[in-house]
């Protein structure tokens, strides 16, 4: 819920248009960030929208976050960590990032996998069964689970043929 804003704190915030022109980002996807709680707003006495400075920072954070594949969700959860009622420090974002360290680098694991097994498999009409990638004899792979097994990274290597 929006708090309303004295004088005083109106002048330390951004406009959602001041926001957006700095931030790079379109006016209604700000709006869509306020609605999902994103990034906080409160309204001044004019009922307009203004913005902590503070929330440059998230949205920064959202759209690299949102960039690299992290879904709105992950993004929400780990926005809710920061604190609301003040501006997050350094060691808030820390806290945040530790959170994430583990998750990031399993993300690069399986974007290198994708990289490097990707080029050789869609489309390269190689039609060797020898070096294919994605060659699965008796579809061996399905006891490992659903989905591109070896892409996830859930696949053993001795499997390939």
């Amino acid at each position: 819920m929006a708090t309303t804003l004295n004088v005083m704190a109106v002048a330390s915030t951004l406009t959602i248009g001041e926001l957006a022109e700095r931030s790079g980002v379109a006016t209604s996807t700000l709006r869509y960030y306020d609605r999902l709680g994103l990034i906080p707003a409160a309204r001044s006495s004019g009922n307009q929208r203004r913005y902590p400075r503070s929330a440059l920072r998230r949205v920064s954070f959202v759209r690299v976050a949102q960039r690299v594949g992290v879904s709105l969700d992950e993004i929400a959860s780990a926005l809710a960590t920061l604190p609301n009622d003040r501006t997050p420090t350094k060691a808030d974002w820390e806290r945040l990032s530790r959170r994430w360290h583990q998750r990031l680098d399993e993300r690069i694991a399986m974007l290198e996998r994708l990289r490097e097994r990707l080029t050789g498999c869609i489309g390269c009409g190689c039609l060797s069964l020898r070096t294919c990638r994605l060659y699965n004899p008796d579809d061996e792979l399905a006891a490992s689970g659903t989905g591109p097994r070896r892409v996830l990274g859930t696949d053993d290597d001795d499997h390939e043929a």
